[in-house]
């Protein structure tokens, strides 16, 4: 498939709680195709890398996969539509307070759990208080839920409950959407939490569409239509089939061989390269993640790196535009900022701010006092070597594997050093734990721009940078505590403006989540981050 007939579902920038368009990867509706009787099997071919690392709990895991895969057993409080507003789920109504201190629910009282137990304000309560309970060790649900700003869940009666926060907190709605909030079953939560992140039937279970009914770790998660299902968001009910089987498949390539074979119904993680290639028997939709892009942190606290100047020198001394443009086939934006240009909040006066510019870094290297060569070219000061240590979390798929060359071959020509460790999950966290690198490299989705805050705070559990600035924890607080839309605008904006000078995280381009699908489904859907609902799902 030529480029320019790869579908981009892109999200209209503007800063409301979230604005991005929903939209369907199919023509028509479910009916038109299917009957939609209960009955039948899709097929979805995922990468799902380190699901069997621990990640198969999204209230203690931070990978995307997490939430992408247990959207299908997890509902939440309040769903987000497609123009940032947020309508009924598992909560009928709610109030907030003036202050966005306190936040009231009135709960459904029909819903029950896969194991039968009913879903009420002590499901509520138990589910939160375990996700900032200190044994739990949840990082990026904690944070979403407030963390120290969370005073508690208190019971006003079976079915209504209040969630307090010691301070204002505008962003907790956008959080209270996402699975990564979603509700487990009490029983589990009592009898089984600390089998959560390995996970399995009778483990992971919630109030959702589907249940988990088999799962083979690195191979196949099999999940099971609740015929029971009636309070899905926007009115949605039982599936209209009976099993969705996610295929674990890391190789990209094995993902597009079996969605083109018709042995998956759709396949998603499909990266440009064969993307642009698809038959066209097939959808291929971009949906361009919101959040932080695709980035490099350099840790100034452990290195070189302490030089504003050489960090300056590294952003500038990299061609981003060609590389992005020649791994990624013109389907992921290089970045200009640390928001991407889908997320509301998004500063577009960056852009072209800082191109790549070799003589320039040079010029600062020479400012920072590297101004001698060793015989391989590597600029030197004081007797050392100007190098830096990247570790990368294994597995690196080959267009990441591209990109580093690429930067790799850049920095080579300034006299900048870069050595890349691909490590196991344990001996990445032997050394980002300590903060014992010079540079690491992830996206981050998110639809609220207070995911800046884990990321730049002094106090941020993925701040790899080690940024540590009082002026910086002030503008990131007073993003959580402000309600006003424009005022919130004003902050985040200030906050890129200062990243694009102070270089303590350096954006390379936009990632989107690409899925492709057969037309043996009808009614595929997307959500704010480019994962498929199969709500109105039927199989043809």
């Amino acid at each position: 498939m030529p480029t320019s007939l790869v579908r981009r579902i892109l999200p209209v920038t503007a800063f409301v709680a979230a604005s991005v368009l929903l939209l369907s990867a199919c023509a028509g509706s479910a009916g038109d195709s299917a009957d939609g009787d209960g009955t039948g099997e899709v097929v979805w071919a995922i990468e799902g890398a380190n699901l069997a690392a621990g990640h198969m709990d999204p209230q203690t895991s931070q990978l995307d996969v997490s939430g992408m895969v247990q959207r299908a057993v997890l509902d939440s409080l309040v769903f987000q539509e497609a123009d940032g507003s947020f309508s009924p789920w598992l909560a009928k109504s709610w109030e907030v307070s003036p202050d966005s201190t306190t936040y009231m629910f009135e709960l459904r009282d029909d819903v029950t759990f896969h194991d039968g137990e009913p879903f009420n304000a002590e499901a509520v309560k138990a589910n939160f208080d375990r996700i900032v309970a200190p044994e739990t060790a949840s990082k990026q649900a904690a944070s979403m839920l407030g963390a120290d700003f969370y005073e508690g869940t208190t019971v006003k009666d079976e079915y209504t409950v209040e969630v307090q926060f010691s301070q204002p907190y505008s962003p907790f709605l956008q959080a209270a959407s996402t699975a990564n909030l979603g509700f487990y079953s009490p029983k589990v939560l009592e009898e089984s939490a600390d089998q959560l992140a390995a996970g399995g039937p009778d483990i992971n279970v919630g109030t959702g569409p589907f249940e988990l009914t088999e799962y083979t770790p690195d191979q196949e998660l099999v999940y099971t239509r609740n015929p029971d299902y009636t309070w899905g968001p926007d009115g949605a009910a039982a599936a209209k089939f009976e099993t969705l089987r996610v295929e674990l498949l890391p190789e990209a390539s094995v993902r597009a061989g079996v969605v083109e074979s018709g042995e998956a119904d759709l396949a998603s993680n499909i990266p440009p390269n064969l993307a642009v290639d698809m038959p066209d028997t097939l959808t291929v939709d971009s949906v361009e993640y919101p959040g932080l892009p695709y980035s490099l942190y350099l840790n100034e606290k452990y290195g070189v790196f302490s030089d504003e100047k050489v960090r300056q020198a590294f952003a500038r001394g990299i061609d981003i535009d060609a590389a992005v443009e020649e791994i990624y086939f013109g389907q992921f934006p290089r970045a200009w900022s640390i928001l991407g240009s889908t997320t509301p909040g998004y500063d577009a006066s960056l852009e072209d701010s800082w191109p790549f510019d070799q003589d320039a870094a040079n010029a600062l290297l020479d400012e920072a006092g590297w101004t001698d060569r060793d015989s391989d070219g590597i600029r030197m000061k004081d007797g050392k070597r100007l190098s830096v240590r990247w570790i990368a979390w294994t597995p690196v798929p080959d267009d990441k594997a591209a990109l580093g060359n690429a930067i790799q071959s850049d920095l080579a020509q300034i006299g900048f050093e870069v050595k890349r460790e691909v490590l196991e999950p344990g001996a990445y966290n032997a050394q980002y734990e300590p903060k014992t690198f010079d540079l690491t490299d992830w996206g981050f989705s998110g639809v609220d721009a207070d995911l800046l805050r884990s990321h730049l705070h002094t106090d941020g559990f993925q701040n790899a940078s080690q940024v540590s600035d009082p002026q910086i924890d002030a503008l990131l607080e007073e993003g959580i505590s402000t309600s006003d839309v424009d005022a919130r605008a004003a902050i985040y904006q200030q906050l890129q403006e200062w990243n694009a000078q102070y270089t303590a995280i350096v954006p390379l381009y936009s990632p989107s989540l690409i899925t492709a699908s057969n037309d043996t489904i009808s009614g595929l859907e997307y959500d704010l981050y480019g994962r498929p609902l199969f709500y109105e799902v039927s199989v043809g």
